[in-house]
């Protein structure tokens, strides 16, 4: 079969709005009904096969811990080592298939979601990670749906472009995938990441070994379903569910360990790093590493901006997805001219946010995702309560006894150096500093040293001058950055997502760069009618 093949141009998957009445709605009801009304035995994948070690574990809805969805088979470290022999053993073959077989299956397994199993995998996220059916739907569907359809376009890119030739030479690139396995260790926050770490590094010709959050099983599960539908081959995406240690000390030890693929916090990405240097010496390469972790995301509104886009961006912001996202809005500078009208907005607008379950489609804000998160917020809640530097103007209250429920809360200090300025939270906590209009460039200042973070900020102002300024003078704050927006909803394809500093390698995921970090290139170059002799034409007599 021969062929320059062009993939289907990819357009970004409309957004369903589950509107009373509509078709998606019911299906979504009637997906959420059949996942509560089974309990779930999810295995291990290893090789192809289904694996169960019998040490389970529960999962529960976030939102409703008394209620038992189902258990997941935990791995050992046998499991991790038969894992990475499985992709090993799928290795040749897969990287030898055609690139436009590989991309068949992942545009395959897009069409999947689009379609049958879009009900299916939007109400494992809503159960399991406790999203509400538009969090859901921007995520699993359409941001994944995304990722797959447009990591194809990308591919055909990196494998076109090709080096010029000279007269008598025919010189091309070789993409080869990495040399051994690649390790993808991904969140619980959002589902569209947990399945493109592990299948972008697929897509390019990888085996992978798979370890999901443990808060992000139930949907895992589903997506290895739709991989395996799609026709990805057995032991080329391996799903386990170990320790993180137990994981560790087997993959960062091994010799044929290629690259990591991670999002999750900084602490964790940290040791990891160090791990790899300290192992350098086992691999047979030099592993590749991508990461995107935390953020302390902030928005900076200006004496020019308009109130109700300050005030939308803050709410939406910092609120949806109860703050989960690494993108979210957790810290803010107000400027005094513009306060009041904001914090009366603001105030009333989260006053009258819906505060319960996912299968209850009037709430806008849900359970955070397990009780460790919940004890961590309500610790910062209770300390800003006690510090004469902070005043709670929203929020400020918790309650655990039918799930993870944290009011969506507002903290007012006086301190821009304040803990919950500077540390991330990830829950439905914003702070703000209120500061004089006049200082405006000062806190420009403020905004770019108060945090180690630099992932997502935005500038709110109708100043063009002023747009500018910010632009430029807080280009290291964030990787992403919003003018006259929230800080939040990356569109893959319009706005590749990633920040530095403390927030990870900036390898942006939705884009071309994300993808050549999994192959390694070789240079061919083919000479037709070689030189015969070794003397130059220089070193003639005259």
């Amino acid at each position: 079969m021969n062929g320059f093949f062009k993939v289907p141009v990819p357009i970004n998957e409309p957004v369903l709005n589950y509107a009373p009445g509509s078709k998606e709605r019911k299906d979504l009801k009637d997906a959420l009904e059949d996942a509560r009304n089974k309990l779930a035995d999810i295995p291990m994948y290893i090789g192809g096969k289904e694996v169960r070690s019998g040490n389970t574990a529960e999962i529960r809805p976030p939102h409703d811990h008394h209620h038992l969805l189902g258990t997941y088979h935990l791995s050992d470290a046998s499991h991790v080592s038969a894992a990475i022999d499985a992709a090993l053993a799928a290795k040749p073959k897969w990287e030898a298939l055609s690139w436009e077989q590989r991309a068949a299956i992942f545009l395959k397994a897009a069409d999947l979601i689009a379609g049958p199993y879009r009900a299916k995998l939007n109400a494992a996220t809503m159960l399991g990670q406790s999203k509400n059916a538009y969090q859901a739907e921007i995520d699993s569907a359409c941001e994944f749906i995304d990722f797959l359809r447009f990591n194809v376009h990308f591919m055909s890119q990196i494998y076109s472009d090709q080096p010029q030739s000279a007269k008598g030479i025919w010189n091309r690139i070789e993409y080869r995938p990495l040399e051994g396995f690649i390790y993808a260790l991904t969140p619980f926050n959002f589902t569209a990441i947990a399945g493109n770490l592990p299948s972008s590094a697929a897509m390019m010709g990888n085996v992978v070994v798979w370890k999901p959050s443990n808060t992000q099983v139930f949907s895992a599960n589903v997506l290895m379903e739709v991989f395996i539908l799609a026709g990805v081959p057995a032991g080329v995406i391996n799903l386990i569910y170990p320790g993180g240690p137990v994981a560790a000390e087997v993959v960062f030890n091994h010799a044929d360990f290629a690259g990591i693929h991670f999002t999750g916090s900084t602490g964790v990405f940290q040791d990891i790093w160090k791990t790899i240097g300290n192992n350098i010496h086992k691999y047979k390469t030099y592993p590749r590493i991508v990461g995107e972790t935390g953020g302390k995301d902030f928005i900076i509104a200006h004496s020019s901006a308009d109130v109700d886009t300050v005030v939308t961006a803050l709410v939406r912001g910092s609120f949806e997805y109860q703050g989960q996202k690494c993108s979210a809005a957790s810290r803010a500078y107000i400027p005094d001219n513009i306060w009041d009208e904001v914090k009366a907005k603001m105030v009333k607008q989260i006053n009258g946010f819906k505060v319960g379950p996912v299968e209850d489609f009037r709430n806008f804000v849900n359970a955070v995702i397990d009780e460790r998160s919940f004890d961590k917020i309500a610790k910062y809640i209770d300390a800003a309560k006690a510090d004469p530097a902070c005043e709670i103007i929203c929020g400020g209250t918790y309650d655990k006894s039918k799930g993870w429920f944290i009011n969506p809360t507002v903290i007012v200090t006086t301190d821009p150096k304040y803990k919950t300025m500077c540390e991330e939270i990830f829950g439905p906590v914003l702070t703000l500093y209120v500061y004089k209009a006049d200082d405006f460039e000062a806190t420009l200042d403020l905004v770019d040293s108060t945090s180690e973070y630099a992932l997502t900020g935005a500038i709110l102002a109708q100043d063009r001058y002023v747009i500018e300024q910010a632009t430029w003078k807080l280009r290291n704050a964030a990787g992403n950055f919003y003018i006259n927006d929230k800080p939040t909803g990356a569109v893959v394809g319009q706005q590749p997502f990633g920040g530095a500093r403390a927030s990870g390698t900036n390898d942006k995921a939705g884009a071309m760069l994300n993808l050549m970090r999994w192959v390694s290139l070789r240079t061919i170059k083919e000479t037709f009618v070689p030189p015969t002799r070794y003397e130059y034409d220089f070193m003639k007599e005259a």
